[in-house]
């Protein structure tokens, strides 16, 4: 018993994992096909027909050869996905799927792939109708995600109808990636500014005029002749000279992500209006030359400007969900010499 018990035990795990690995769908043509073969079977077992027996014999070897050359297609590919640098919730992108063909004679024939994402196959696919061995080949399919957040991709399914289109075989390759999708972005005009303790509203540009105001942390993008090379050296970090003109240049994004309810379908919504209008003004911000502060309630990002910070907003606001309102707003209290601008869900 125990000589056999292993033999049993291995076939066992494989048999299950053959079932995970593959699976086998019968088509509309292949339900027609094997209605037919049934109905000649029948009628050369009440006949003893020989033709009907050789009929038969010919229809089964054709649902044999389907299997074996389903099987030689789906073997030994190699499939990846390249996700897009950035992807907007309500704006279509294109994801990029690779298929490699490791077989050294054999090609791989009408082959389907598509994403899975948290357990449900995205709607659309991309089709390879013949890949040689030894040969890569890319395709790409148009998707668009309606709702912000971080998305997670299980997986990729390959799926063949080949040769007779009597069975559709599959397979699932694990290739987990995760989305982060930013919020909405749309062309907004700026706040008119309102005017400031320290002298004439802020110019259309940044500059580098003005009177000494202070010094503060170096951001990426800052000029390299404006830094403060003792006042540095002294506490141990890179600090500029900051000048009246841009201290004004400053603008300060509050948005209100409380929520009596956050699970309630309505309010994430809500805030995601609210985020999308947020994520707008601080992209017309940035590219209008401001240093731009997000605040939230239990979030929060620092000061900063140019395309790093533009990336740094865009991740915060995707990944910001509703609180209770007796989260408090993160940030303390504002400068006054700062502009800011609240955007609260409807």
């Amino acid at each position: 018993m125990r000589v056999w018990s292993l033999p049993r035990r291995v076939l066992g795990r494989l048999s299950r994992r053959l079932r995970a690995r593959q699976r086998l769908r019968l088509t509309r043509e292949g339900r027609l096909y094997l209605a037919i073969t049934i109905g000649i079977g029948l009628a050369a077992i009440n006949t003893g027909n020989n033709l009907l027996y050789l009929l038969l014999g010919w229809l089964l070897s054709l649902i044999v050869a389907s299997g074996a050359l389903s099987n030689m297609t789906l073997r030994r590919l190699a499939v990846a996905r390249r996700v897009p640098g950035r992807i907007h919730a309500g704006r279509p992108f294109l994801m990029e799927i690779s298929l490699e063909n490791r077989k050294r004679r054999l090609a791989s024939y009408s082959i389907e792939i598509e994403d899975i994402a948290e357990g449900r196959a995205l709607d659309k696919r991309c089709f390879f109708l013949k890949l040689p061995p030894g040969r890569t080949q890319r395709a790409r399919y148009r998707h668009t995600f309606h709702r912000r957040g971080l998305y997670r991709l299980d997986g990729l399914r390959l799926s063949t109808r080949f040769p007779f289109s009597l069975f559709s075989k599959s397979r699932q390759v694990a290739c987990a990636d995760e989305v982060l999708v930013y919020p909405a972005v749309h062309p907004v005009p700026l706040p008119s500014p309102r005017a400031h303790r320290l002298g004439d509203a802020p110019q259309g540009r940044l500059g580098r005029r003005g009177e000494f105001f202070g010094l503060r942390d170096y951001r990426e993008g800052d000029d390299s002749r404006a830094i403060h090379w003792r006042s540095s050296a002294r506490g141990g970090r890179l600090l500029v000279r900051e000048l009246e003109e841009e201290a004004q240049r400053r603008v300060v994004i509050q948005v209100d992500n409380a929520a009596a309810d956050p699970a309630d379908e309505a309010a994430q919504e809500s805030l995601d209006e609210a985020v999308s209008r947020a994520a707008s003004l601080a992209v017309a911000y940035l590219s209008a030359g401001y240093a731009v502060k997000l605040t939230a309630r239990g979030s929060e990002v620092a000061m900063g400007a140019g395309p790093a910070q533009e990336a740094r907003l865009l991740r915060a606001l995707a990944l910001l969900a509703p609180v209770g309102p007796e989260v408090a707003m993160a940030g303390g209290a504002p400068d006054p010499r700062v502009e800011v601008v609240r955007v609260g869900a409807a």
